[in-house]
């Protein structure tokens, strides 16, 4: 530990014993997050739980579950990352609004599932998350947690003080993933549930007939837009994992963010180019929605088959990058 953390955090230098309250509380408090970071840190200090208050009984909660809840209250925490969440809540509602004054029951041609929404409302749900993927508003809420998760830690100077104490970077990387992975879903379910009650609301409802002609009950219909829901989370999970691994390169939040949305954009204008073809599926967004088979009958479970092991791939591969980076990191010096 270098001698200005030792001036800063009472207990880090030489001398007595000090309590867990003591080293939770700076002398200079110069951000809410610095006493967290610490916190954090100090529960997998050692891989044991801390004393809890003055009792002398250990808390039976295992570090690494409270290392997890304590980073998830920290990002839906955040102010920026409710307002993403608030967005996503809206826009079903507004576009829900606008697409019932403007459908009167004819085809309607371009964007997906658009020709069936005036007859169900639960297709509404599958042209939000599609058109949220789009514009893209849900790669966005991902990109800004994944690209903080490391870069802002380095940035705020929390992340030396999470890695002076033996926290262990691994775990440290896993709990962040984890988070980043709890939160694309979180924003997924957000997007469906508000969509499917709007598309109740607003549209008809019953019988959902599929794509290819045939008719499934209303609950069916539902289960299998929780399926998209799910396929499309794991693809933002896989997207999250770019972003992770981008994050580790930089201590410029912003910068880490700013690069994978370029990086989310240029894919998706490359996959609408016939002259790439032979990459098109290599692109990370290629398969984002490729889950329109979900919707015959029988199911066509190839493109979901292929998207998933696709963002499979890229999160393997972007995880061990970035876990690469940051265990071979000189950030404590």
């Amino acid at each position: 530990m270098s001698t200005e953390h030792e001036d800063d955090w009472p207990g880090l230098a030489a001398g007595p014993p000090v309590t867990a309250a003591q080293l939770t509380t700076p002398r200079q408090s110069t951000a809410a997050r610095q006493s967290t970071a610490i916190r954090q840190a100090l529960d997998w200090a050692d891989g044991q739980p801390p004393i809890a208050g003055s009792t002398g009984r250990i808390n039976p909660v295992p570090a690494w579950l409270r290392f997890f809840n304590s980073e998830l209250r920290l990002m839906f925490g955040r102010p920026r990352n409710l307002a993403l969440l608030g967005v996503l809540a809206i826009a079903p509602v507004f576009f829900g609004i606008v697409l019932r004054l403007t459908i009167n029951g004819g085809p309607s041609g371009g964007f997906p599932f658009l020709n069936q929404l005036a007859g169900n409302g639960v297709f509404l749900a599958l042209v939000m998350l599609a058109l949220m993927v789009s514009l893209p508003l849900l790669p966005l809420g991902v990109a800004v947690v994944s690209g903080d998760a490391i870069a802002g830690e380095a940035g705020h100077g929390t992340l030396r003080v999470l890695l002076t104490v033996p926290a262990g970077r691994t775990r440290l990387l896993i709990v962040k993933y984890a988070a980043i992975m709890v939160f694309s879903l979180a924003a997924c379910l957000l997007i469906a549930v508000v969509s499917l009650i709007m598309g109740l609301i607003l549209f008809h409802t019953g019988p959902v007939t599929l794509l290819s002609g045939n008719t499934i009950s209303l609950g069916a219909g539902v289960l299998r837009v929780l399926v998209v829901t799910a396929y499309l989370a794991v693809a933002m999970t896989s997207f999250g994992a770019i972003g992770l691994a981008t994050s580790t390169l930089t201590q410029h939040p912003v910068g880490a963010i700013a690069g994978l949305l370029v990086l989310a954009i240029a894919s998706e204008i490359c996959d609408q180019l016939p002259q790439l073809s032979a990459i098109h599926s290599f692109l990370p967004t290629h398969y984002w929605l490729a889950w329109d088979g979900l919707f015959r009958s029988p199911v066509d479970w190839s493109g979901v088959e292929h998207g998933l092991l696709s963002s499979v791939l890229y999160a393997a591969i972007f995880v061990a990058i970035g876990w690469a980076k940051l265990t071979s990191a000189d950030i404590t010096s």
